[in-house]
């Protein structure tokens, strides 16, 4: 499939802690971004939640607490997220 862009189109992927929106976290965020000359640049990072990670999510995508417990929290990373351009790995 050929994408014909006139802006960056950006696909991401959410893990956490569960589906409630207003009390559960994410632990794990990926994205692409595609940008109209065809580049393309990704980013996951693992994300401490500040709570515990139930058995049941865990399960799921494979992330336990001892996964993020060294991991920045999203307050940490927020701004850097937001305004990032091209960051890869």
């Amino acid at each position: 499939m050929i994408l014909s862009l006139e802006r960056p189109l950006v696909f991401f992927d959410l893990e956490t802690t569960g589906i409630n929106v207003a009390s559960d976290r994410i632990v794990e965020f990926s994205f692409l971004k595609v940008e109209p000359s065809g580049l393309k640049t990704t980013n996951t990072q693992r994300i401490n939640p500040e709570i515990p990670i139930p058995e049941e999510a865990s399960k799921i995508h494979g992330i336990y607490d001892k996964d993020v417990e060294n991991c920045p929290t999203f307050k940490d990373i927020a701004k850097d997220l937001m305004g990032n351009k091209n960051s890869d790995g």
